[in-house]
């Protein structure tokens, strides 16, 4: 279906009816919400550290918040509103979405303080929401008889592993193990972003060479769309089934050298460097360098892992929820996919917030007021802050309700 853009009205006065009509219309602020605050929140006032957290490590605290947190609730958000929308069935809004907000929401306060005391009920809850995610999704394939969700399963069912393990991990103080639960949420993730990534791209590509849609000039190669998340899926259960590093390694690099692949879907002319369809090349981007990283220290290379896991988490993760998150939040309120100038802004930098992070672990002293961490918290957190100031009078007002369907 073709939207034709309505002109947005002035007054935008915010309702939870608007909110709850639509699982992306209230967890993507939350998502964008979360991590603007918690890393600016971690950096600043607890000083990379946490307050109720003596027994367990603070740096796992931070990747089970932005993993789960933050990530989390775009990845509800993205799916409980596209698999209706793929599947032609009813969507989920009101009290059921409310709910799903509570399972996610529980845990992240539990996360703010790393309260030790709450782990075994945060990681209940947290197994809750992504139980119930794989299951729809796999109701709705039985339902229709397809294979076609297949993936987003497999990859959520890995997710809800690793969500347990890392908090066995902490509960017990293993820390080597907490670790291999992180990258075992990082290869999932991956693999979700590479089905995501596989479904966005050609339809805004289209769209970025025929605005009009009355062709589809763009057709990837069948090999290309599945060869990233299929070698996640690989990776996944190397992770899962903690074999060595160097076979993780190898398959790292392999998945890394898939992504990297993805960035010539970008090669389409003067409309490739759009910001609507060059995020998505710049996060397969960032995505394929930081699994590259990871996956020549796995083998041997003296290289900064953590370098890598930040360039897949900030660079190609952070790039690609906020390119879904400003696309799929233009087009399902009736606007144009064109975005805001300030959203634009938000994605560079998100860019410089990644480098800026990465800088220290390649030695490069930047000598900042407060380090250069926090500098990296504070140019995330005002894209995130950007985002919310133009996308939250769309998404939470009830007047795109009505442009919605025109």
């Amino acid at each position: 279906m073709t939207l034709v853009p309505c002109p947005l009205r002035h007054a935008r006065p915010l309702s939870l009816a608007a909110a709850t009509d639509e699982a992306l219309r209230l967890f993507f602020p939350l998502a964008a919400l979360h991590a603007a605050l918690w890393p600016l929140l971690w950096a600043l006032l607890w000083q990379f550290g946490l307050p109720f957290a003596a027994d367990t490590a603070p740096g796992q605290w931070h990747a089970q918040e932005m993993i789960f947190g933050s990530f989390g609730a775009a990845l509800i958000g993205f799916l409980v509103s596209a698999l209706p929308e793929w599947t032609e069935t009813r969507t989920l809004h009101g009290w059921p979405l409310l709910g799903l907000a509570a399972f996610w929401g529980l845990p992240r306060i539990a996360g703010f303080f790393g309260s030790q005391a709450m782990i075994v009920l945060a990681g209940v809850f947290d197994l809750l929401w992504l139980l119930l995610l794989a299951g729809y999704a796999a109701t709705l394939a039985m339902r229709l008889r397809t294979l076609n969700l297949a993936g987003f399963v497999f990859f959520l069912t890995a997710l809800a592993l690793a969500a347990g393990w890392l908090r066995w991990s902490m509960l017990t103080g293993n820390f080597d193990r907490g670790e291999q639960a992180i990258r075992l949420a990082l290869a999932a993730f991956a693999g979700l972003l590479g089905l995501a990534l596989a479904r966005i791209t050609v339809p805004v590509t289209n769209r970025m060479l025929d605005p009009d849609e009355e062709t589809s000039p763009y057709r990837p190669h069948p090999a290309r769309v599945n060869l990233a998340p299929g070698l996640a899926a690989l990776l996944t259960i190397a992770e899962a089934a903690s074999l060595s590093p160097a076979v993780t390694g190898y398959l790292a690099m392999a998945t890394g050298a898939a992504f990297l692949d993805r960035v010539a879907e970008g090669f389409v002319g003067r409309e490739g460097l759009r910001p609507e369809l060059a995020g998505l090349w710049l996060s397969s981007a960032f995505t394929g360098l930081g699994l590259l990283v990871i996956g020549l220290a796995g083998v041997g290379l003296r290289l900064p892992v953590l370098a890598g896991i930040h360039l897949l988490t900030m660079g190609g993760l952070g790039l690609g929820v906020l390119q879904v998150l400003s696309i799929a939040g233009l087009l399902h309120t009736g606007q144009p996919l064109q975005f805001h100038r300030r959203t634009r802004v938000a994605l560079l930098l998100v860019v410089c917030a990644t480098l800026t992070r990465i800088a220290p672990e390649l030695d490069i002293d930047l000598s900042l007021p407060g380090g250069s961490h926090a500098l990296s918290a504070l140019l995330w957190a005002t894209a995130l802050a950007l985002w919310l100031g133009v996308y939250l009078p769309l998404l939470w007002s009830p007047h795109t309700l009505e442009q919605k369907s025109c």
